[in-house]
């Protein structure tokens, strides 16, 4: 029998892992602009929780490098930097293609058709427009392949950059052109995974991520010439 000081401990756990997700995903969605005070007493009367167990979520988003936390004034969602991407991309773009490379020899028909299938809903959610589930399956389509290179050290260099990373996803595929460009790059990473060309693949996820990167400066660009 538990204890009740092992339940209290798994019920504070989950508390805590359920708001830094759902902190998360309002972030990386827009639902929060760049540059702007996260409203700690709002979010904490809407999630029905003391603005304790909330600082201490934006704590572990602030170690994402989602948020900054500024003395006296609280937490602010970050803004992506042109100097941000210009990291970022190139490393995940390299660390992309080596998973792809690899996930092609270790993959069985079975892990091949769990993409498939969420390839093929994340294209009904295109098809209606629907941006936050295009996107949950897009993110969980990368993370399959990268999964899939059984690579330990990758998989761990991966998800270390993925919440920045999620989020400059996001804010590339708001633009119309490019997320439609989006899908059809979607197109070939299936048929290369479906041949097993790891060396396609490879190159296909470089460039995928290429117009990623590219998209992202534009919107960064666009906004700051609006600001101005």
């Amino acid at each position: 029998m538990k204890s009740i000081d092992q339940i209290q401990t798994i019920s504070r756990r989950t508390l805590h892992e359920e708001l830094v997700e759902r902190l998360r995903e309002i972030i990386l969605e827009g639902g929060i602009e760049a540059g702007a005070k996260v409203p700690e007493r709002a979010l904490a009367e809407r999630f029905g929780v003391s603005r304790t167990p909330l600082r201490e979520a934006l704590k572990v988003l602030a170690a994402d490098k989602l948020v900054t936390l500024v003395p006296n004034r609280g937490a602010v969602v970050r803004q992506l930097t042109p100097d941000d991407i210009d990291e970022l991309f190139p490393v995940i773009g390299a660390l992309e293609a080596l998973a792809g490379e690899l996930a092609c020899h270790r993959m069985d028909d079975a892990q091949i058709a769990d993409i498939a299938a969420l390839h093929e809903d994340m294209l009904a959610h295109y098809r209606a427009g629907q941006r936050s589930g295009y996107f949950r399956r897009n993110q969980q389509i990368h993370e399959a392949i990268v999964n899939a290179s059984g690579n330990s050290i990758l998989i761990e260099q991966y998800r270390a950059l993925s919440a920045p990373l999620r989020r400059a996803r996001y804010v590339a595929n708001l633009s119309g052109d490019r997320w439609a460009q989006a899908v059809a790059e979607h197109e070939s990473i299936l048929a290369a995974l479906r041949k097993r060309d790891g060396a396609a693949l490879s190159g296909i996820l470089k460039a995928h991520l290429q117009g990623k990167h590219e998209a992202v400066l534009r919107r960064i660009d666009a906004g700051a010439t609006q600001a101005s």
